[in-house]
């Protein structure tokens, strides 16, 4: 999945790779992207998010991407794709926006109803976002276990990296729902054509 290809979905399993999987390409994009990822609390305005905020967040896409390719691919040690000068390029700059900002801070309010809420933020910082997202990364990829569940989905044309924690960890495709009915319709398809035939 490309930049700016954000569908609505977050099926990956970590919020790191679901920047990867959609990458917003504009500023209401991205405010969309980070609502709906749950790094901002619903209320918090977006007009924060300017045009200024996407480069560093497609720079943040770009580590990612390498280094959980690399992984997948079981060469850590090798060149990543991207112009971060291979894994070790991407690491140290995933590693500065992880240490750049504390990530955003978050307080509790009730509701209209009582309830407690996360409470808006008056204003968000790039930087503390940033920070949230590469913590993730961070620590999805020093988890031995979780990096041992890292897959890429079979679904034909998808390049979504997921994290299998399914039991017996066999799964397929980045959400059932979507790649994996693409899936059966295909094969469905090709038997009825085949009994046609």
């Amino acid at each position: 999945m490309g930049i700016g290809s954000y569908d609505g979905r977050f099926d990956s399993g970590r919020v790191c790779l679901d920047l990867v999987a959609a990458g917003p390409e504009d500023p209401g994009g991205l405010g969309r992207w980070l609502m709906a990822a749950g790094l901002l609390p619903p209320g918090t305005p977006l007009g924060a998010v300017t045009a200024r905020w996407v480069p560093p967040f497609r720079e943040l896409r770009a580590c990612v991407e390498g280094l959980v390719d690399a992984q997948i691919d079981h060469r850590p040690g090798a060149p990543a794709p991207g112009r971060h000068g291979g894994p070790d390029g991407a690491l140290v700059r995933l590693n500065a926006f992880a240490s750049a900002s504390a990530p955003p801070a978050v307080t509790a309010v009730r509701d209209d109803e009582g309830e407690l809420v996360r409470a808006p933020l008056a204003r968000p910082e790039c930087a503390a976002l940033l920070a949230a997202v590469a913590r993730d990364a961070v620590d999805l990829l020093t988890d031995p276990e979780a990096r041992a569940g890292l897959r890429r989905c079979e679904g034909d044309g998808c390049r979504r990296v997921y994290l299998d924690t399914s039991r017996g960890r066999r799964r397929r495709w980045c959400s059932s729902e979507v790649c994996g009915n693409r899936e059966r319709v295909a094969r469905h398809r090709r038997r009825a054509a085949l009994s046609r035939a």
